[in-house]
């Protein structure tokens, strides 16, 4: 291995520990790391910035935007609220709806928010029906889980992929590409959940 590699690997090294330990901030480590590359000569500082003219970038930066708006607002809040107020005392219907919302959502924001929004609610609503939280929880994290494959924005993956294909000269994926294959898991999953769910949480 050359110098270059064992730093790269050493500042890898680094920034996980960091992000292990969330001390400082996550974001914090990430800048900390994009001085670190050109001041260790890995990088020239053209080439360091060079990554946030990418429209992935960009696009990836406005939603993580929007969904705190939709956090600050209340808007997603009271979504959560209402869905919860359409299951009613079903346990079925609320995890029908549960994961549907959230992968709806999560197709278009990020799906780690979205999780974060809804557990309070769903922590609520649990001890409402007396019902284990953990019976919730999971479909939660699954419905977060698959949200990234319904939409072209819904995971950065999908972003860097498509715009590595337009770079290269090929076509890329359409908003709605990852749509069939995420619709069909997200049914198999809703599926999986109400089949199981006694066996998985209780």
């Amino acid at each position: 291995m050359n110098t270059q590699l064992i730093l790269v690997l050493l500042l890898l090294l680094v920034a996980v520990v960091l992000f292990v330990r969330n001390q400082p901030r996550m974001d914090v480590v990430a800048l900390l790391m994009i001085v670190a590359l050109p001041l260790t000569g890995i990088l020239s500082v053209q080439e360091t910035i060079a990554g946030f003219s990418d429209p992935s970038v960009v696009v990836i930066a406005a939603l993580f935007v929007i969904g705190e708006g939709l956090v600050r607002t209340g808007i997603a809040y009271q979504l959560g609220e209402r869905l919860m107020h359409r299951a009613g005392s079903s346990e079925t219907r609320l995890i029908i709806l549960l994961m549907l919302t959230v992968a709806g959502l999560g197709s278009v924001m990020s799906s780690t928010g979205v999780v974060a929004i809804f557990i309070p609610v769903v922590l609520s609503i649990a001890a409402r029906l007396n019902i284990s939280p953990s019976r919730l929880m999971m479909p939660l994290s699954f419905a977060g889980l698959i949200s990234g494959m319904l939409t072209l924005v819904a995971t950065p993956p999908n972003m860097i992929v498509h715009s590595e294909l337009v770079r290269a000269g090929l076509t890329g994926f359409s908003f709605f590409a990852f749509a069939p294959i995420g619709l069909t898991i997200l049914v198999l999953g809703i599926v999986y959940i109400l089949a199981t769910r006694h066996w998985l949480a209780s």
